[in-house]
């Protein structure tokens, strides 16, 4: 596969009908193409330190991992991509200084791809792209990088490792979290949809796997390769609104989400889709965000929140995000 570089009945049955509209405009407007896409710095951080290839559970070649590590730092975090991960680069490495944390106690891990994988072990090769092999990105991460940290003495005082992803990286990040918690004791979404059981949801998926071929001819693939047709029960499996029941025995679980206005750093002339997309797709974010916050409080889910009043799917947004869980101890 190859990929080009990225440019990111009464009031119950209204709100029902409220959210399906808001899930099917989100995707008219280009899910797809603002997921895990948006404007900032190329490059703004230093190079990686630790530079290292995993065993890529059966797919074809191996997998880059990137790292900025630091002795004696207390926690490491590894950091998921969204839908339109790229084989060279991680994105938050391409758009984001929090590789910076390495210098404030927390050590940064960046596995590289994971194009609209959701970072899940999949049923089945992707037929619509005609890949020819079955995606394994649950194994790569739970074992090849797990195991490859530990090599590194990258675990730290706590003996476990933080994840975090943006978007579809972060509905990953949790189920990921929740699963593994030998390996993991925090888990954070940013503008991740976290009830994919919700009306129009898998719809919306399916629809967003589609659309990039559409919008900038890298390739389409096929949700029922990945989970199996909208019924099958690995929705379910990989619904954070569903397994929540798993992370109260997380140590701490990080949800943010802005409120949709762009940020005074976010450039609306340079790229005018910025808000036409990523507005739609911040508020569906904070909707389930919230939604998930309430569930979680219920399960007696230990979560920490951030929800600022500016802030579209952008990575402006998500840079922001990961340095306020920073400074609000989400790491300590």
């Amino acid at each position: 596969m190859r990929l080009r570089n990225r440019r990111a009945n009464g009031r119950h049955g209204m709100a029902a009908k409220v959210v399906t509209l808001v899930a099917a405009l989100a995707t008219t407007m280009g899910l797809a193409a603002a997921v895990g896409s948006g404007s900032a710095s190329a490059f703004p951080s230093p190079r990686p330190n630790k530079i290292g290839w995993v065993n890529a559970c059966g797919m074809p070649g191996s997998i880059q991992v990137r790292a900025w590590t630091r002795p004696g730092n207390r926690k490491t975090v590894v950091l998921l991509d969204g839908l339109r991960a790229q084989n060279d680069f991680n994105g938050w490495e391409i758009n984001t200084n929090v590789q910076n944390m390495v210098n404030y106690g927390v050590n940064v891990v960046e596995p590289v791809g994971g194009y609209e994988s959701w970072y899940s072990d999949w049923n089945a090769p992707d037929n619509f792209s005609g890949q020819k092999f079955r995606y394994m990105w649950n194994c790569v991460i739970t074992r090849s990088l797990v195991g490859w940290m530990d090599g590194q003495g990258l675990r730290g005082p706590s003996g476990r490792y933080a994840i975090m992803g943006l978007s579809m990286g972060g509905n990953a990040a949790l189920v990921i979290g929740a699963n593994n918690q030998n390996s993991f004791d925090r888990a954070g979404s940013l503008s991740g949809y976290l009830n994919l059981s919700a009306p129009g949801m898998r719809e919306a998926i399916r629809l967003s796997m589609i659309f990039p071929i559409i919008d900038g001819g890298t390739p389409a693939m096929n949700s029922d390769a990945m989970w199996g047709p909208p019924w099958s029960t690995r929705w379910l499996d990989n619904d954070p609104f569903v397994q929540i029941n798993k992370m109260h025995t997380l140590k701490k679980v990080y949800v943010s989400a802005g409120m949709g206005p762009l940020r005074g750093d976010d450039n609306f002339w340079a790229n005018p889709m910025t808000l036409i997309q990523g507005t739609p797709l911040e508020l569906l974010a904070q909707a389930q965000g919230r939604s998930f916050q309430v569930q979680a409080l219920i399960n007696r889910v230990p979560i920490q929140t951030y929800f600022p009043l500016t802030g579209a799917h952008t990575w402006n947004n998500w840079q922001d995000s990961m340095w306020n869980a920073l400074r609000t101890g989400f790491f300590n």
